[in-house]
């Protein structure tokens, strides 16, 4: 008679141990307003410009969003890598990539990021561990994952953050990468940027479980929710799962809590939503609002040095889209450059 024998139980997962309040220093809250400052002028200008005609094809804004990239930026050190969704133009900024060589790519001309191929939507800078913005819902999660096995695979400490959106937390190829990330134990950030309307659909008409930040759980991947319109909530969030990772633990997700005050791209009109739940979100969560008050309550800016220093970024994005202008278009046979043929 064969003696049954009691399998053993799988440990538990662990979850990473949270924090007190993430406080920031004066000289490193200054920074975060000038970063999100800089990224409303810079978006407020794209918009502008894809008004006059010189942007061509879709282009979609990260206004209101700032606090978010800025956030987990900040806790990010060189080798790691980034990853986003076509909404990238602030990621690049957080990266510190010069905003001409942002918006010359935009307007597609030579002197872009990527020679003007790529646009608005497909910009990339592996210089800067930017490894791109993709057009098609969710296809850079995949790479994501990629990119945290070969940080892995390599033997360094480096992890990778993949941006999407609610939308795209949806798509089956999110759940594949999950599991595998999960499976190798990968060093992978993915971050859920809740803007709550996709592209024009809430996440309560979208999606039968709206708290996203538990859409890993199925693969044991812990989760959090993040209050993304408070850059020093991002700060401490990013901080811990880039602890986590950077441990070997795995793979984490954020779900940070954002919104968008534009349409999902410029074509967009957003009447699936009230001017007054704009204008609310606007006067009571702005993430720049937010620092700019904190900075004032504690007599680290003046609101003479918050002007001089918004004047300055009017100056550098005016200058970006002088240099943009002037730039000339792609060469002809630039169509045949950077382009992988298999023999």
């Amino acid at each position: 008679m064969v003696k049954k024998t009691s399998k053993a139980a799988k440990p538990a997962r662990r979850k990473p141990v949270k924090p007190k309040s993430y406080k920031a220093a004066p000289e490193e809250l200054k920074d975060y307003y000038s970063q999100m400052l800089m990224m409303r002028r810079f978006e407020e200008k794209a918009g502008q410009m894809y008004g006059m005609g010189v942007i061509g094809g879709f282009c979609h804004l990260y206004i209101g969003q700032e606090a978010v990239v800025t956030g987990i930026q900040s806790a990010l050190k060189k080798g790691d890598a980034i990853i986003t969704s076509y909404r990238d133009h602030a990621h690049m900024l957080a990266c510190k990539i010069d905003p001409k060589l942002i918006l010359a790519e935009l307007t597609g001309r030579s002197g872009g990021i990527s020679k003007g191929k790529g646009g608005s939507m497909h910009m990339f800078s592996v210089e800067h561990g930017f490894f791109g913005g993709h057009g098609i819902v969710a296809a850079q999660v995949p790479l994501g994952a990629g990119l945290g096995f070969a940080a892995k695979y390599r033997g360094t400490d480096n992890v990778s953050v993949v941006y999407f959106g609610d939308g795209a937390a949806n798509q089956g190829q999110v759940y594949e990468a999950f599991n595998m990330a999960a499976l190798w134990q990968l060093p992978v950030i993915f971050v859920i940027e809740n803007n709550q309307y996709a592209m024009g659909t809430s996440v309560k008409r979208a999606s039968s479980e709206t708290e996203l930040y538990k859409r890993g759980e199925s693969f044991g991947i812990s989760g959090e929710q993040v209050d993304g319109m408070d850059v020093l909530a991002v700060k401490e969030a990013a901080d811990r799962a880039v602890k986590w990772c950077r441990s070997g633990s795995g793979p984490i997700l954020l779900e940070m809590k954002t919104y968008r005050y534009r349409g999902h791209s410029m074509s967009d009109p957003a009447k699936y939503r009230s001017k007054d739940e704009v204008q609310k979100m606007r006067a009571e969560r702005d993430p720049i609002d937010q620092v700019k008050q904190r900075l004032l309550d504690g007599g680290i800016m003046t609101e003479e040095e918050m002007k001089a220093l918004d004047k300055a970024h009017k100056t550098v994005i005016a200058e970006a889209a002088k240099f943009a202008l002037a730039s000339p278009e792609p060469a002809p046979e630039e169509l045949y450059t950077d382009i992988l043929v298999a023999e």
